[in-house]
């Protein structure tokens, strides 16, 4: 069969003559688009770089942060009051995690039970698979983290950090505070110095994928700074004591609160500040706003009977009385602009030194109205009265002390033993430093020092000595504060027990219980000062309340010191002491 031949030009299309135009048209734009191609190349790889290099950065390149490690608190003998360990952080991908099929749900379940969680509240964390990160449960001790990593799910992952751990717990909670999930300070210590101890972190630049994990390490990496330890002027021995006795009195008087503050009485520096009730630093999760307060600094009251040694010595240090004037203090009663002050009992004629011994009201507000208002006022802001204290502590509050042109008589009056003004156990306690160092008021601090400070003269030497010896009568038989008597330490102090005001009003059969006071009394070593709130037993003087407190720290502090005993080993104390004046 022969083959028919094909005739390409029949075609009508083939036939036609094609446009010299339209070839010019195709070649021109495949050149447009080859240009236009070129030319993006070269915005994106020479123009345009840096923009493009960081896009690619954000998606894929991580600065990750090297957490510094937060440094220690110690206490004055460099026992440990904090410190930090290494913990697993524990988040995840939800959109990555298997809890559909029973192997998944199985590892879900084992997961839920080593974070102690339970396995709804697992699940509602990973309920959300738009999520490409969520937090599990922050800062697990590290072997727990390690048992998590062996379980080997698929989107749950777990980051390196740093938490607190508080060995003294509750008897140190107030000084020491806590520190947040992130490392910062929350109160006490940790937030007073939270930059030092914080430190400085690090960082690493990397490459990640999309799931977070590292690729490449890019840069150079810097290194964390630790943070710097710090050393308080607590002794952690002294502060459990005092704590435990604190606490068991409050319990045992069945009373709201109490605080104890113990300074050393040459440096200055707290050897213990307690308060109950307390909380644990390391276990937060019932913390209430009673337990939080620092009360000894930061709650002020009333101070009562235990201003009346002050004022006494400003009465002395003027040259007006000595301390075997004698005053008056019969019917046991005094009337000033229409106001009467009221002793406990009628005491007649006492010398200046009983007045302070037998805590009389009446004899007080005389001595102090034979001075001017503006010295009284001097006088208490040079002790600290009405100011903030100078102390690296947060929450420290100032108390009230109104300018003397605004008092009236009766005020005056009311001052000079206690009610009117308003302070600090803290600030009482500095307070007495001035007798305790021959006239001279001294910082306190609690940072551990090495160099004690001269401190600012208020009264002579003299005055100071002669204070002292009242203040040992006060605490000896016929005294208010018997009953803190050491065994084996002389001791001064005065008892105090103040109505406790509410609003613009003193409440009914609500009081607090003072007791401040130093020893040894010749050569004082240690300043202790006592509150105890709203004492419910049936006994709500200070001599009573607080003053077997005062007497068994200063037992075991001074012993704890090394001081040698300077008295006969009994104390003696009589069956009834005497009742302070309210």
């Amino acid at each position: 069969m022969s083959s028919r031949a094909v005739a390409y030009t029949s075609s009508p299309l083939l036939a036609a003559k094609t446009p010299v135009w339209r070839s010019k048209f195709i070649v021109a734009l495949v050149a447009l688009g080859f240009f236009a191609l070129a030319g993006r190349a070269a915005y994106v790889q020479v123009i345009g770089n840096d923009f493009f290099q960081r896009q690619g950065e954000v998606r894929f390149a991580r600065t990750l942060e090297l957490p510094a490690n937060r440094g220690r608190i110690l206490d004055r003998n460099g026992l440990i009051l904090a410190s930090s360990v290494p913990a697993a952080s524990i988040w995840a991908i939800p959109e990555d995690v298997d809890n559909d099929s029973a192997e998944g749900r199985a590892r879900l379940k084992a997961l839920a039970r080593l974070l102690d969680m339970p396995l709804p509240a697992l699940m509602a964390r990973l309920a959300n698979e738009d999520k490409t990160f969520v937090w599990i449960k922050r800062q697990l001790d590290w072997d727990v983290g390690q048992q998590v990593a062996a379980l080997n799910i698929k989107g749950i992952y777990q980051r390196k950090e740093y938490k607190r751990q508080y060995p003294e717990g509750e008897p140190a909670a107030h000084i020491v505070g806590f520190t947040n999930v992130e490392d910062h300070g929350q109160e006490g210590m940790e937030l007073a110095f939270d930059k030092e101890l914080a430190g400085k972190p690090g960082s690493r630049r990397v490459i990640k994928d999309r799931l977070g994990r590292v690729v490449e390490g890019v840069g150079a990496e810097v290194p964390p700074v630790n943070g710097r330890d710090l050393q308080l002027s607590i002794d952690s021995k002294v502060q459990f004591f005092a704590y435990q006795k604190l606490r068991d009195t409050v319990q045992l008087h069945k009373a709201k609160a109490g605080s104890v503050v113990v300074l050393d009485a040459r440096s200055g520096e707290v050897l213990a500040l307690a308060n109950y009730p307390s909380y644990a630093p390391d276990n937060r999760a019932k913390l209430t706003g009673e337990q939080l307060r620092n009360r000894a600094l930061t709650d002020v009251f009333e101070p009562g009977s235990t201003m009346k040694p002050i004022t006494v010595g400003l009465a002395l240090e003027s040259g007006r009385v000595r301390p075997d004037t004698l005053v008056d203090t019969t019917p046991g009663r005094i009337t000033i602009t229409g106001s009467t002050i009221n002793d406990t009992h009628n005491y007649g004629v006492l010398t200046v030194a009983g007045v302070v011994q037998k805590s009389s009201n009446v004899g007080t507000t005389k001595l102090a109205m034979q001075m001017p208002a503006q010295e009284m006022w001097e006088t208490f802001s040079a002790l600290g009265f009405g100011q903030k204290p100078q102390i690296s502590f947060p929450g420290a509050v100032s108390g009230r002390l109104r300018p003397y042109k605004s008092w009236r008589p009766i005020e005056q009056a009311t001052m000079s033993y206690g009610y009117g003004l308003s302070a600090s156990l803290f600030q009482m306690a500095r307070s007495y430093t001035v007798f305790a160092n021959e006239g001279r008021i001294i910082p306190a601090t609690m940072l551990k020092t090495d160099h004690p400070p001269a401190g600012v003269p208020v009264f002579s030497p003299r005055t100071a000595n002669e204070v002292r010896k009242m203040l040992q009568m006060a605490a000896g038989p016929g005294g208010t504060g018997q009953k803190a008597q050491t065994v084996g330490y002389s001791v001064g102090g005065k008892s105090g027990t103040a109505r406790k005001q509410v609003g613009k009003s003193y409440a009914t059969g609500k009081y607090r219980a003072w007791f401040t006071g130093l020893a040894p009394v010749d050569n004082p070593r240690i300043i202790v000062a006592v509150m105890v709130d709203e004492p419910g037993a049936g006994v709500i003087y200070g001599g009573a309340v607080a003053a077997p407190v005062f007497s068994e720290v200063v037992q075991q502090t001074l012993r704890l010191m090394g001081v040698q005993p300077d008295v006969a080993v009994k104390p003696l104390i009589v069956a009834n002491p005497v009742e302070e004046s309210l």
